[in-house]
């Protein structure tokens, strides 16, 4: 009898061992019982200017249930949000507002501390808890954005240049914004928190409506300050050209295969693909990689000469001609021309007007066998449809060197040169910048009258 209880008790022990290492093992790998702390999402060392609320992020795979965020300075100390959440939420964005205290505008720094608990059942139920304590460094004040000096007047398709002061111990951006959509880059120029661009009024855009100056702090504080320039409309030319069959198998087909891309099956939407589809590339590449590489060098002077015209050449197109192209008496496309053509001899040579370096040379689509130079300060010149090249990539340049010789590589039937302008990419009027007047009193007179400013300040 004493043997079978021993027996008993003994199974019992193991069925209690075991019913032990099973709960434990449940434990162990439940999801309800996870052991993963919250993950919490704000920066570090950020900056607030007390008007915009923090954003905050919280995340937990069993749900969040409760957060609690404290506000502390050197003086006070003020709870600014907590909940407890009844409902399962494993995501939770939260908006900290500023506190309603005096002295907030005396404190350089603050602390934020924040603790966010989860619905786990681990740590004996009482779940996962997140404790951080957060320096948030106090900035109210906006950054100071001035005009210095400016051309006086702009045209459609046309360029302007500007001289700016920009000033903040906590800058984090600054730039020139046309219409609320075209985006310049502000260079360096001559004095501490100076910068100086030129600007342009895309030819494709009829409306004028304003160029902005933004200054941008690390607290979101901005400063938005408007270029003041009188407008000047453009005469835009129309043309109609008819698209032929040949022009279609023999030049239109030739860039579609040149520029890998798929060959429709019928002729219009050949001429579509090619006059369409990848001059929209064309462009597109032209401004990414004149940005991308422009020089963004400390500006003291800029000594730019009128550029000239390729010798002894005639003009077959200019700046601002807007093109519909017709294919079997049908409109099928339409396009702006966004140069200047000129034909002399066949494969004539080409020699730059300016310094520069050269940040591109290759073949480009409709534009064929290309050319861009930059010439520092965002502008840009580019050569199209050559037929060969003197010059490398990052090869400098100087005045009056030979470039490359003209030809009729790309969407073009005859040899000839097409000359473009570029301000950060943005194809301008060249006439503008082959008139010695207009680059003096445009440009080089508003350097000159604005360094003077400077020096007097």
């Amino acid at each position: 009898m004493k043997q079978e209880n021993k027996n008993f008790t003994k199974i019992l022990s193991i069925i209690f061992i075991l019913l032990i290492i099973t709960a434990g093992i449940f434990v162990f790998f439940s999801p309800q019982f996870e052991k993963n702390i919250p993950k919490v999402i704000l920066k570090n060392d950020i900056y607030w200017n007390m008007k915009q609320n923090l954003k905050l992020s919280i995340f937990d795979q069993s749900g969040i249930k409760s957060y609690t965020i404290i506000y502390k300075d050197s003086k006070s100390q003020e709870i600014l949000a907590s909940k407890n959440i009844s409902t399962r939420q494993t995501n939770l964005n939260v908006e900290i507002k500023a506190p309603r205290i005096n002295n907030i505008f005396k404190v350089d720094e603050i602390i934020l501390s924040i603790e966010v608990t989860d619905n786990s059942k681990w740590n004996f139920l009482q779940g996962n808890t997140f404790k951080k304590e957060y320096k948030i460094k106090i900035d109210k004040q906006a950054p100071i954005a001035n005009v210095i000096n400016n051309s006086y007047n702009i045209k459609r398709g046309g360029s302007a240049l500007v001289v700016v002061e920009v000033k903040d111990k906590n800058l984090k951006d600054k730039y020139i914004l046309f219409n609320n959509k075209y985006r310049f880059e502000l260079f360096p120029f001559y004095k501490k928190n100076h910068y100086i661009a030129l600007i342009a009024w895309p030819v494709d855009v009829k409306d004028f409506r304003i160029f902005n100056l933004f200054a941008i702090d690390k607290a979101n504080n901005i400063t938005k300050t408007k270029i003041p320039l009188y407008i000047r409309k453009l005469k835009i030319k129309k043309d109609k050209i008819n698209i032929s069959n040949d022009f279609i198998n023999t030049i239109s087909l030739n860039v579609l295969e040149q520029s890998n891309h798929e060959i429709p099956s019928n002729n219009k939407d050949i001429f579509i693909e090619a006059n369409k589809i990848i001059r929209e590339e064309n462009i597109s590449f032209i401004r990414k990689t004149s940005l991308e590489y422009m020089s963004k060098d400390l500006i003291t002077s800029f000594n730019i000469k009128a550029f000239r015209r390729l010798r002894a050449s005639r003009t077959f197109a200019s700046f601002a001609q807007k093109r519909s192209y017709f294919y079997e008496k049908e409109k099928v496309d339409e396009a702006w021309h966004l140069g200047m053509d000129w034909a002399s001899v066949k494969k004539a040579k080409i020699y730059i007007s300016n310094d520069a370096r050269i940040i591109y040379n290759d073949y480009l689509g409709i534009y064929g066998n290309t050319i861009i130079a930059d010439h520092g300060l965002g502008l840009q010149t580019l050569y199209a449809h050559l037929s060969k090249s003197n010059v490398q990539t990052n090869q400098e340049v100087k005045r009056k060197d030979k470039i490359g010789n003209t030809g009729s590589s790309g969407a073009v039937f005859g040899d000839h040169l097409h000359f473009g302008v570029l301000i950060q990419g943005i194809e301008v009027n060249p006439i503008e910048w082959m008139d010695k007047n207009w680059i003096k009193t445009r440009v080089l007179d508003i350097i000159k009258d604005a360094k003077k400013i400077m020096r007097q300040k």
